[in-house]
């Protein structure tokens, strides 16, 4: 088995493929690259059993088609310290001894046989859509930050999509925020829900550059498969019941808030700076055209207060939020201007953007209030 490849190109793809690989793996295989050769292509393949992904790759010169796996780290190491030259891979089929020459260098490594490498799951009896990488990205981003971390509670830790010919929805909570997110201009024929883990879709935000490139998934009850380029990527669904987020979300809000975005963001990150380590909770003082913002930490004396102008309609009120989580969803909204939705100082307020400019993008997030000390 002997090819030729740009060391540039096998980096990239390699590097692609790099986040599925699990810092702690039960399988010692699972620390390897699994490479094939077929005809004039190389496929290189990463897996964590839960995550699977492949990438194909033309090749300068391919001879003896085979496969081997070869230890993902020192590879990857290698490569990064070629500048763009071609590199030749020579592996002997019997001692599966791996001789890369680059250049003036020539160097070795053990491979390992590829029966040990786990197969890619078969799909079956899979429903098909098509979706822009610009909205899978946007889905992502701006959901995924709720997703919680529960071990106990799986099915919160992943995105739930709804998949319908209207359009598409993507909910994450993590029950002390909750995120919304319907794109207008993705539609599936099907109507059904899929619950997708954290870790692919991680994977996939960070290698969808191009906007306006087609992402294919197929997925059935138990897999789906992203299928865009050169890269296909399969992963197991989280298995359960996701909770009925609709039901939480209040209607009935007559304390509405409007103020400039930037200036909320910039005002909750100073103040926060001073408020309690473990509750990080800042309070809104609402009256009138005046937002109060303040927060305290009495066991060192650390007190902060900012006074923003504001368009508020309703009763005033004070109600006190966790810092850290309006802080992840403001800076995932795009516009100038946020609304909060309140009732009263004890039920969840809601974050929306105010003349969104994508008029097929609907974001609505809920965040639970803090007890007020």
């Amino acid at each position: 088995m002997k090819f030729i490849v740009s060391s540039s190109v096998l980096l990239r793809n390699l590097s692609a493929l790099s986040g599925v690989i699990s810092s702690s793996n039960t399988l010692p295989i699972l620390d390897d690259f699994l490479f094939e050769l077929k005809e004039d292509l190389l496929f290189v393949t990463a897996s964590d059993l839960e995550t699977t992904m492949t990438v194909s790759m033309p090749l300068t010169k391919a001879e003896e088609p085979g496969s081997v796996t070869i230890p993902a780290k020192i590879l990857l190491d290698t490569l990064k310290t070629f500048s763009d030259i071609p590199v030749v891979f020579d592996i002997n089929p019997e001692s599966l001894l791996v001789e890369i020459s680059a250049g003036e260098g020539k160097y070795k490594m053990s491979g390992h046989s590829s029966d040990e490498f786990p197969q890619s799951p078969a799909l079956d009896g899979t429903s098909t859509l098509t979706v822009t990488a610009g909205v899978l990205v946007d889905a992502i981003n701006k959901t995924i930050f709720a997703t919680g971390s529960d071990e106990l509670r799986p099915v919160m830790s992943g995105v739930y999509c709804e998949l319908s010919p209207d359009h598409l929805t993507f909910v994450a909570t993590d029950a002390h925020k909750l995120v919304r997110y319907r794109r207008k201009d993705a539609r599936s024929e099907q109507v059904t829900a899929i619950i997708l883990p954290k870790k692919p879709l991680n994977q996939l935000k960070g290698i969808l550059a191009n906007k306006e490139l087609e992402v294919k998934i197929e997925y059935n009850p138990t897999n789906a498969l992203f299928i865009f380029e050169d890269f296909r990527l399969i992963c197991r669904l989280i298995d359960g019941k996701y909770p009925n987020y609709e039901a939480v979300i209040p209607t009935s809000n007559p304390n509405v808030l409007t103020v400039d975005r930037n200036q909320l963001l910039n005002s909750i990150k100073r103040v926060a700076l001073f408020a309690n380590q473990s509750t990080h909770q800042v309070r809104f003082r609402l009256s009138g055209k005046e937002l109060l913002l303040s927060a305290e930490d009495i066991d060192f004396s650390n007190e902060a207060r900012e006074r923003l102008t504001c368009s508020y309609e309703g009763e005033d009120m004070e109600i006190g939020f966790n810092s850290r989580f309006l802080q992840d969803m403001i800076t995932n909204i795009d516009t100038e201007q946020v609304k909060f939705e309140m009732s009263a100082p004890n039920r969840a307020g809601l974050i929306m953007p105010i003349d969104n400019e994508n008029q097929d993008e609907d974001i609505l997030m809920l965040v639970m209030p803090v007890m007020l000390n």
